[in-house]
């Protein structure tokens, strides 16, 4: 019901991290990280279902050692969600997790150390038809660059990222994807435009450590959020101290925010004051927590007066306006029915999960006929 997104996405070459497309015209894709520890298969597993169940399109996982290789071989055959291995350093370790079916490698070339070793990685990389992340951040840049800006800056990011691609450019491995993570909104926003303009390959968008759940998700929305809307960004991660669901779950509503993603439902919600007509922060807070299973894309408004309320309710595909002595139900953008406080939450419940079967079955059958 609501408009399409206006924004004019950068092109960028196309890469395949696993069966998820990162590029090109592919929908901007949501990952997130493990934060358990990798030798635990278990716990790594039940966190990876976990963030797959609220639509992470990729995972990584660290594997700082060789013990933390063999369990990614176990990992990998317990879930079906492509994983990008974490690796710094050590070239054996990449070569390993090549083996055992990784879907991403994130190791910077540079730091690999000599040249037979870049090479040997980068060999195995494209005969298995694996993608590389470089991934720069401001918090560890080689010392030269330290010493030679003073402290970190865009210009340095940028000198560190292009370092890397000129390795893999000299040895002819075009399908990766890059990153210049800082935690300063202005530095990572500054860094990621002056790289846009100078590679082909699709850029990982993130704040890097932008901090808890609240403060994250706000410094991630403006940061994201101005390189999103300049078309600038083909996958994206929320780094948040907090649960890994959290941060996709973020990552989803910055995109249906641009109108990039749409997943689940996008509720359009009044503050609420002293003209509603019914306990609108309740309602909401209620209805995400029962409709967090609903993956459908669909338009809820809930408001609670009829001062904005037919206007936000006509444009959603179910909408709530409050009234006295009753409410109203918006039902396609057309006044349907009327509802009273005592049975609202059920109601609108029961209402939204048959318009997303409706919506899901139809979908279904476009599909069908082909």
């Amino acid at each position: 019901m609501r408009f399409e997104s206006p924004i004019q996405r950068r092109r960028s070459r196309q890469i395949m991290v696993g069966n998820v497309a990162v590029g090109g015209d592919a929908p901007i894709s949501v990952q997130t990280m493990t934060n358990t520890d990798t030798c635990d298969v278990a716990a790594t597993v039940t966190q990876i279902r976990q963030v797959a169940e609220v639509g992470a399109d990729i995972v990584r996982i660290s594997v700082p050692t060789m013990e933390a290789a063999e369990a990614f071989r176990q990992i990998r055959a317990a879930v079906d969600v492509p994983l990008v291995a974490d690796i710094h350093f050590d070239y054996k370790i990449a070569l390993k997790v090549a083996e055992y079916g990784v879907d991403c490698l994130r190791i910077n070339p540079g730091n690999i150390g000599r040249e037979d070793r870049v090479r040997a990685v980068v060999d195995s990389a494209r005969d298995r038809g694996i993608p590389i992340r470089i991934g720069v951040n401001a918090g560890s840049l080689e010392k030269e660059l330290q010493r030679k800006y003073g402290e970190p800056t865009p210009d340095a990011l940028v000198e560190s990222a292009l370092r890397h691609v000129e390795i893999l450019d000299r040895l002819d491995f075009h399908d990766f994807k890059l990153s210049v993570k800082a935690s300063d909104v202005f530095m990572a926003v500054a860094a990621y435009r002056k790289i846009a303009a100078q590679i082909e390959q699709p850029l990982h968008l993130g704040i890097t450590e932008a901090g808890g759940l609240r403060g994250g998700t706000v410094k991630s929305a403006v940061g994201l959020g101005l390189l999103l809307m300049e078309g600038i960004g083909d996958t994206i991660r929320v780094s948040l101290a907090a649960d890994p669901v959290e941060e996709v779950k973020v990552g989803y509503e910055i995109l249906k925010s641009l109108r990039l993603r749409s997943r689940g439902i996008n509720f359009i919600a009044c503050p609420s004051c002293s003209r509603q007509n019914f306990d609108v922060v309740g309602t909401m807070n209620a209805l995400e927590a029962r409709l967090e299973d609903l993956n459908v894309p669909l338009d809820v408004a809930v408001i609670g007066c009829i001062v904005n309320g037919p206007g936000e309710a006509r444009e959603a595909d179910i909408g709530l306006t409050g009234g006295s002595p009753n409410n109203l139900i918006y039902v396609g953008g057309a006044p349907d029915h009327k509802v009273t406080n005592d049975v609202l939450l059920d109601h609108l419940e029961a209402l939204i999960r048959r318009k997303a079967e409706e919506k899901q079955q139809a979908a279904a059958e476009v599909i069908a006929r082909g």
